[in-house]
């Protein structure tokens, strides 16, 4: 889970995003404490509350004073629009401006997508 170069509170907060996303923590559930979080990744409490604090700034989660920290409704909705942006900023945008240097229309990209998709199905990249 932990990787070299990114800063571990993200990487936290990234992790319960993830979760979100993949419906493991519901709206409306109980996210995992600090404490939880410090003692599962072995890391300092006060790097725990930070990446919390990143989601609480978002909107992701909130607090239930006495009770813990709670999935906003609304969350996974948001994630997955933060999410998608991201990606058609990171590969989307890139993959625009290669293929119109290449003389590529989006029909073509549609059929190189469509090829590709079939010859790489059941692959896992990473």
């Amino acid at each position: 889970m932990i990787e070299e170069g990114k800063p571990l509170f993200l990487q936290i907060a990234e992790q319960i995003e993830d979760s979100i996303l993949d419906g493991s923590l519901a709206e409306e559930a109980q996210a995992p404490s600090t404490n939880e979080l410090a003692a599962f990744y072995r890391i300092n409490p006060a790097t725990a509350a930070k990446g919390v604090a990143v989601l609480t700034d978002k909107g992701v989660i909130y607090k239930r004073r006495g009770i813990g920290m709670f999935v906003a409704e609304g969350a996974r909705t948001q994630l997955l629009g933060e999410r998608r942006e991201a990606f058609a900023d990171r590969f989307i945008d890139p993959l625009l401006a290669e293929a119109r240097t290449l003389g590529l229309d989006v029909s073509d990209l549609a059929v190189l997508l469509q090829e590709r998709s079939t010859t790489t199905e059941g692959k896992n990249p990473a």
